[in-house]
């Protein structure tokens, strides 16, 4: 037993050195930087902080370059790590209407007070691959040398903007009383926000919960169940109100202070997307919002979330609940990458014990199967 046991600690130390030789590859390849990943690969990391509940670019960055690029690893990471963290103050609601803002676009309205700013998307982008792209800066040192300023736009014009942007939604359809009205807690005191990363899963759950799970939860499932919604399971054909993409002041308010402190910028991207609503017997016919906030730029996370966040209003609208994006216990349970994972990838370590106990049970039951048939034959002769 004790062979078995140093025999195993030697092979998985092994399996952790050619992990690392695999992780950093080629020795005469560069070795990828932590500022390379941060800068060039912004959307995975944008990713990786939103799913690990945790803003922090440079783990971002470090635990995508630990995990090889798997980004769900990456994500198990950056929660690990987060568990460790003491938790120093709660910041103030963040105010996204004052939000500096680098992309600012809506579907439903052509001309907004302030403007439509494209920003830096791919929306308008060919889908062909730039081989121009394949050769480094360093490889092509006469383009910097010569470059074609015809037709180009400076650095300028990149800058976010900081002019008032009255919200699609809020601002516009408010006026003339179209859209549903947000309801607030009168006390908040008496309704304090939930926090999924320190207290258990309990259903049924308020909105506050719904949209921290959704925010954390995996992008490619919270994008399926989003789409499922626009094929007709669950009847939410749905616009883009808005989308923003910029950043905002966090802000802490010490008790021994008595006034608020700006700690930092936040970058981040919301959506709100406006749903046709039919009415009911208290509620007249209206239209009703879906939300999405994440972390970094990441718009198909947002625009899902916002999506499946109004189908799980489905019972606060007298709506049936027919699809499973309107079923909060479905959405929640399944939603977390981490613990998906961990459930579908434990299958993968030993069960030899619980392997051996089943093959013993089909094997008795093969053999029972066969005396109750050899049993049948003789009593038919």
């Amino acid at each position: 037993m004790y062979v078995a046991v140093k025999g195993g600690e030697k092979a998985i130390k092994n399996a952790h050195r050619l992990l690392a030789e695999k992780r950093r590859g080629p020795k005469e390849i560069p070795e990828l930087s932590i500022a390379q990943i941060k800068e060039q690969l912004s959307l995975s990391v944008s990713r990786v902080m939103a799913e690990g509940s945790l803003f922090d670019e440079d783990l971002a960055a470090l635990a995508i370059k630990q995990a090889r690029g798997d980004l769900i690893e990456a994500i198990f990471l950056i929660r690990a790590y987060r568990t460790t963290l003491p938790r120093l103050a709660y910041s103030l609601p963040i105010r996204t209407d004052k939000m500096t803002v680098e992309r600012r676009v809506s579907a439903t309205y052509k001309d907004l007070p302030g403007g439509q700013i494209l920003g830096p998307t791919f929306d308008y982008t060919h889908r062909l691959l730039d081989f121009d792209l394949m050769e480094t800066d360093d490889d092509t040192p006469s383009e910097k040398e010569t470059p074609d300023t015809q037709g180009s736009q400076t650095e300028n014009d990149f800058q976010a903007s900081e002019t008032d942007m009255p919200r699609v939604l809020g601002g516009l359809l408010n006026n003339e009383g179209l859209i549903q009205a947000e309801k607030l807690p009168e006390n908040e005191d008496d309704h304090p926000v939930g926090d999924l990363t320190r207290e258990p899963l309990e259903f049924p759950v308020d909105r506050d919960q719904r949209l921290q799970n959704l925010a954390r939860g995996d992008e490619g499932f919270i994008l399926s169940l989003g789409y499922s919604t626009q094929r007709g399971y669950a009847r939410n054909h749905a616009f883009v109100g808005e989308i923003r993409l910029g950043t905002v002041a966090i802000e802490i308010q010490p008790p021994e202070l008595g006034f608020t402190i700006d700690i930092g910028d936040l970058e981040i991207t919301e959506c709100e997307t406006v749903n046709q609503f039919q009415g009911s017997k208290t509620e007249p016919p209206q239209f009703t919002r879906g939300y999405g906030l994440v972390f970094g730029q990441n718009e198909r996370k947002a625009i899902s979330m916002a999506l499946v966040d109004r189908a799980l209003r489905a019972k606060e609208m007298g709506e049936e609940i027919v699809a499973p994006a309107q079923d909060e216990e479905f959405v929640m349970s399944h939603s977390d990458n981490i613990q998906a994972t961990g459930f579908v990838e434990h299958i993968k370590l030993p069960h030899y014990v619980d392997f051996q106990a089943e093959l013993g049970l089909v094997r008795r039951m093969r053999e029972e199967q066969q005396d109750n048939h050899t049993q049948t034959q003789q009593a038919a002769e």
